[in-house]
């Protein structure tokens, strides 16, 4: 059965960021929920929610790089000087992989009333198609983080990340050649 492909839609209030997740979140739109995350955060926008109503499922790549999202907003009280990470609404799938992977408690969940009353719009890119090198060293990256927040997803992510880490030297080093 073919998932369909997933779409990032973002509502900006006040105060808070809604980045709406829907269908199945995979390592091609993840550097899209990293980019604009990060560039609104820049932006001084420090409280976000990540509604997962719509979303199916999520790869080890999207998993990785939301965590380390979290990881950046995490003071182990769900929120600290930074701001926060908020998970609305996770089917039970996605509940209980960012449980097994050991990353849940960096997004503390949050109820309807906090979701932003703003439209809706899409999270669209800026036309530009992300590398090979950039897509393999984002993967390699959300790896790399899973790994570092909980031992046992070394030996879940291990063969990929060396797997990662030597395509990654290999792109590197025909870029280092061309340019």
């Amino acid at each position: 059965m073919n998932q369909p492909a997933s779409t990032l839609m973002v509502a900006v209030a006040d105060r808070v960021v809604c980045v709406k997740i829907s269908g199945r979140a995979n390592f091609t739109n993840s550097l899209d929920l990293k980019k604009v995350v990060y560039e609104l955060w820049e932006r001084g926008y420090q409280n976000f929610i990540l509604d997962l109503s719509d979303c199916t499922l999520m790869d080890s790549t999207f998993l990785g790089v939301l965590a380390g999202i979290g990881l950046k907003f995490y003071a182990g009280n769900g929120a600290s000087s930074e701001g926060s990470v908020r998970i609305f609404n996770p089917n039970p799938r996605i509940k209980d992989t960012l449980e097994n992977l050991g990353v849940l408690h960096l997004f503390p969940m949050c109820d309807v009333s906090m979701l932003p009353a703003e439209p809706f719009q899409p999270v669209t890119g800026d036309g530009e198609q992300p590398t090979r090198t950039e897509v393999t060293r984002t993967c390699l990256e959300a790896h790399q983080v899973l790994m570092a927040l909980n031992p046992d997803n070394v030996r879940k992510f291990k063969d990929v990340t060396q797997f990662l880490a030597e395509d990654l030297k290999k792109l590197e080093g025909e870029e280092s050649k061309v340019g």
